[in-house]
């Protein structure tokens, strides 16, 4: 009888600790924008050769680089985001949809030929909740990764490319 309650007092400690050990890992996000933002716009795109691909682009125009944004989670999807300095500084998050994509499965009974198979894109946790038309940006503050939500992202006409647009 003593030892079922040492175990039972044990699991109920190890479950307070996973659950106070998982408030301390959360996100937070910040309330104010490290930088100022343009109007943040998405734009689907699809290349008009079969196989080519499609996806969405998130354009962030900036005001200043004070601050050097890391990375987006947008849709479900996390990537990296990239610099441009053209007309205007921005930033570009860049994510690939299922549609139009090259649908080439090797299927063989050489495990060999079958091993060169992409493999599945691995489903990102998302830690935030947001809808749609929000994503969540990261960047860095000293050793620090600090998370902002960008929301009323507009979204833009589609742009029909004869093939893949440069950087996909």
């Amino acid at each position: 009888m003593k030892s079922l309650k040492r175990i039972s007092s044990l699991i109920v400690m190890l479950v307070l600790m996973a659950s106070f050990s998982q408030c301390s890992t959360a996100q937070k996000l910040q309330k104010k924008a490290p930088i100022e933002f343009g109007q943040t716009y998405a734009q689907k795109w699809v290349a008009g050769v079969k196989g080519a691909g499609s996806g969405i682009n998130v354009f962030i125009p900036i005001e200043d680089n004070s601050v050097s944004l890391d990375s987006m989670f947008f849709r479900g999807q996390k990537v990296k985001l990239e610099f441009i300095k053209a007309n205007q500084a921005l930033y570009v998050g860049r994510f690939s949809t299922d549609f139009n994509q090259k649908q080439d499965i090797i299927l063989s009974s050489d495990m060999n030929e079958e091993s060169k198979n992409k493999l599945p894109k691995p489903k990102v946790d998302m830690p935030f909740e947001f809808n749609d038309d929000e994503c969540v940006i990261t960047y860095r503050k000293g050793d620090q990764t600090l998370y902002y939500k960008i929301s009323n992202i507009k979204i833009e006409q589609p742009v029909h490319y004869p093939s893949a647009p440069n950087g996909q």
